[in-house]
C-alpha cells in the first residue's frame, strides 16, 4: 500500500442546541457529497450524524462532531462524537431501539451496520464515539490511524503542520510545530513539509538536515520524524524541540527523546534513535499546544480502541487551549502485511 496522507485542521461542529443538530446533519452530508457519496450513502452519513448528535444534547447537553476526509485510493468521511457526559452502558445502547432520553432509539448497533468502521470509547469523563464512512460499492481497508488537528481560537492558520508517508512495510511520519501561532508560524510549518515530501524514507538524520534548509528564512520550529519498517520491526526517530512522543506497548511505556533547538535557525546534529520490536504498540507524537502529564492507563480499555478514539479522548482532556494543537496515533502493527 503505497499512500500520502497531508495535514488539515478536523473539522469542529459544536452541538450546544437543538438548532445545530440539522446543521451538523447538513455539513457531514455536503461534505460526503464533495468526496462523492451517491444519494444512498450520502443518507447512511446523515442518518447517523443526526442520531450522534441527538444523543449529545440528551445524555450530554452539549459536545462536539468531529468530522474529517479521509484519502486514499477510495476516498471516506470520518465522524466523531465527544462529550462530557457520565458515559452510558455500551450492551444496552447495541441494542436497536434502546433509548433512554426519545432519540430516535436505532441503537449504536444500527449504527454499527451503516457505518464502515466503528468504535466507541465511554466512561465518566465522558464519551468518545467514532464512525467512518465510504461508499458501499467500495472495498476498503481501514487505516488504524488518528489524527486530530486544531488552530488556536479557530484560526485558519495553523502553526502545527504532520504529515504521513506509506510505502509497502514501512511508515514516515512528520510532524512539526511552528514557533507560535498564526500565518508565521504556518508558514514555517508548510515550508517543512515541503522538504519531507520530496523523500519521506531517506534517512532521518538527513531528512532533518533537508527540513531544516527548506525553514531557513522562516521563524522556524520543533520538527520530530519517525520512521517505522515492520519488515525489521525497528522505529528510529529524530526529534529537535518539544515534539512530545510516546511508544505504548501492553507492558511498559517509552519516551521518544526530543533535543534543544529550533529547526530553521539552529540546532545541534543528533543521530536518529533506533527503537526494537515495536509491532503491536501504538506511537503516539503530539505538538506541545497537548500537555504531556497523560497516562494512558488511566483509561481502562482505551488503549485497545481506535486510535483515532485515543487522539480524540487527549485532545479532549489535555488540551492546554493557548497553542495550536495536534495528536496523531497510530498502531504500528497494522503495516507487517
Amino acid at each position: 500500500m503505497d499512500l500520502r496522507l497531508h495535514s488539515h485542521l478536523t473539522h469542529v461542529v459544536a452541538i450546544e442546541d437543538s438548532s445545530q443538530v440539522g446543521h451538523g446533519r447538513r455539513i457531514a452530508q455536503r461534505l460526503a457529497e464533495q468526496l462523492g457519496f451517491d444519494d444512498t450513502d450520502s443518507g447512511r452519513v446523515a442518518l447517523v450524524v443526526t442520531e450522534l448528535a441527538s444523543n449529545i444534547l440528551k445524555h450530554a447537553s452539549n459536545g462536539e462532531l468531529h468530522l474529517r476526509a479521509l484519502p486514499g485510493a477510495v476516498r471516506g468521511l470520518e465522524v466523531i462524537a465527544i462529550d462530557r457526559g457520565q458515559g452510558f452502558d455500551l450492551q444496552d445502547c447495541l441494542a436497536d431501539g434502546f433509548s433512554t432520553r426519545g432519540t430516535q432509539g436505532i441503537g449504536l448497533g444500527s449504527i454499527l451496520r451503516q457505518a464502515q468502521v466503528f468504535d466507541v470509547h465511554t466512561d465518566s469523563r465522558g464519551t468518545v464515539l467514532l464512525t467512518r464512512f465510504y461508499p458501499r460499492s467500495a472495498v476498503v481497508r481501514d487505516l488504524r490511524l488518528g489524527v486530530t488537528q486544531h488552530s488556536l481560537h479557530d484560526d485558519p492558520a495553523c502553526g502545527d503542520a504532520w504529515e504521513v508517508a506509506i510505502s509497502d512495510r514501512q511508515i514516515s511520519i512528520l510532524m512539526i510545530d511552528g514557533l507560535g501561532h498564526g500565518p508565521d508560524a504556518e508558514e514555517a510549518a508548510k515550508a517543512g513539509t515541503l522538504a519531507f515530501n520530496h523523500d519521506p524514507f531517506a534517512d532521518p538524520v538527513l531528512l532533518l538536515e533537508d527540513i531544516h534548509r527548506q525553514m531557513q528564512g522562516t521563524r522556524g520550529g520543533a520538527v520530530a520524524v519517525a520512521q517505522f519498517d515492520s519488515a525489521q520491526d525497528n522505529l528510529r526517530f529524530i526529534g529537535i524541540g518539544n515534539i512530545g512522543a510516546t511508544l505504548i506497548g501492553e507492558e511498559k511505556s517509552r519516551g521518544l527523546a526530543s533535543h534543544p533547538g529550533i529547526v530553521g535557525l539552529q540546532y545541534r546534529k543528533i543521530p536518529a534513535v533506533a527503537y526494537g520490536q515495536c509491532a503491536g504498540q501504538l506511537l503516539i507524537m503530539y505538538s506541545d499546544g497537548l500537555q504531556s502529564r497523560w497516562n494512558l492507563r488511566d483509561y481502562p480499555g482505551l488503549m485497545y480502541r481506535h486510535p483515532a478514539i485515543i487522539a480524540a479522548v487527549l485532545h479532549r482532556d489535555f488540551c492546554r487551549g493557548r497553542d495550536d494543537v495536534t495528536v496523531l496515533v497510530t498502531a504500528l502493527e497494522t503495516l507487517d502485511d
